[in-house]
């Protein structure tokens, strides 16, 4: 047996930021999480910040690979590698609106993957969205509710599969919102046109959180409330890309402040498979690029992000200014949380390997175990 004892500077628990504590480490996994004093004079002192790796629920791709366009195991390895390259430790790849034959092989994708390290189920998004607010989603795919999808979350959740599936009020009526929900998956609002009271009455169905906050929805006006404002007043999740891009940092650090309950927000990527890779792909066969840190497509229009969690956590701290510990919460907890993974936001009995080291600026330094 080899034993290691490590005494960071600060160490995130999933719950608190804390000083003077002690991991004692063996095999390569965290044995206590105990007081410093209790570290012998020969424990290695690490000044800077240990933490659960990031947990990030919507990953389109990264590496190189992009899951719409190879919608395997082996794709989602590689997406999943390029992102703990970068400081995450589990994803949920994400399928957008596509052909029918895309979603089968993504969810059969899924359902094979089940126990590989840093897949963690399955993001459908799409197609059952908003003609008006389907974004880079193609139009000639996009297409109400139909009893196929059902039948994929329901296989997804039959095997153990955590699945969050994308819908808007316009696609899917309240009562197939709630088979969705009864079935087990986590229903997002998104890519939706809808206004307040819709979406407070999708809510009430079983949607329970809402996907990239203010982008892709209806707006919150002074009299018209939109999904963003039905939304921000809700209990529900939220998700949110801190790209800079995206959002403005205003309106993120607005939403933030203004919801009723704590610990309802959090960071996704968007990402796609820039991220660790090369700087275009293609999509529906047209190439997409980066443009001054922007994915944009032909026209010039937004599609998807070059972002990881690292760098939203940092843009978090650095930029709107929130504390270390809400940030980490929003990239840790919360989403681990949100998909019944709590163990993700834990140290005590964690491997080595997936906890990060962070500088106090927030930058990922490498893993506790490399």
């Amino acid at each position: 047996m080899t034993e290691r004892w490590i005494l960071p500077d600060l160490l995130f628990d999933g719950d608190s930021l804390r000083r003077d504590m002690a991991l004692r480490i063996e095999d390569g996994h965290v044995a206590e999480v105990t007081c410093a004093d209790a570290a012998g004079p020969s424990a290695e002192r690490i000044s800077r910040i240990v933490a659960p790796g990031y947990v990030d629920l919507q990953v389109n791709g990264g590496g190189g690979v992009l899951l719409n366009a190879t919608p395997t195991v082996e794709a989602m390895d590689q997406i999943a590698a390029a992102h703990r390259g970068l400081g995450t430790v589990g994803i949920l790849p994400t399928v957008i609106t596509d052909r029918a034959e895309v979603l089968s092989q993504a969810v059969d994708a899924a359902i094979a993957a089940k126990g590989r390290g840093g897949i963690l189920g399955l993001h459908i998004e799409g197609p059952h969205i908003s003609v008006a607010r389907r974004g880079t989603h193609a139009l000639a795919h996009v297409r109400p509710f139909e009893r196929a999808t059902l039948v994929h979350v329901q296989r997804l959740r039959a095997t153990g599969v955590p699945v969050m599936i994308t819908v808007a009020p316009e696609a899917a009526t309240p009562d197939q919102i709630a088979e969705l929900a009864e079935a087990g998956a986590v229903v997002s609002l998104g890519h939706s046109d809808a206004d307040a009271e819709t979406t407070r009455a999708a809510l009430y169905a079983g949607a329970g959180c809402f996907t990239h906050l203010f982008n892709a929805m209806s707006p919150m006006l002074n009299r018209a409330p939109g999904m963003v404002g039905a939304a921000i007043n809700s209990d529900a999740y939220a998700g949110l890309i801190v790209d800079g891009i995206h959002v403005a940092d205003e309106m993120i650090g607005l939403a933030i402040r203004a919801r009723p309950v704590a610990d309802r927000m959090f960071l996704v990527s968007d990402a796609m498979p820039t991220v660790g890779g090369p700087d275009c792909f293609d999509l529906y066969g047209q190439s997409l690029h980066l443009e001054d840190g922007r994915l944009v497509n032909a026209e010039g229009s937004l599609a998807g992000a070059h972002l990881t969690q690292a760098e939203g956590v940092a843009r978090l701290v650095n930029v709107l200014g929130l504390n270390r510990l809400e940030a980490l919460r929003m990239a840790i907890t919360v989403p681990a949380r949100l998909m019944g993974l709590e163990t993700l936001a834990k140290v005590d009995g964690r491997a080595a390997k997936d906890l990060l080291i962070l500088d106090d600026d927030m930058g990922f330094r490498g893993w506790l175990g490399a």
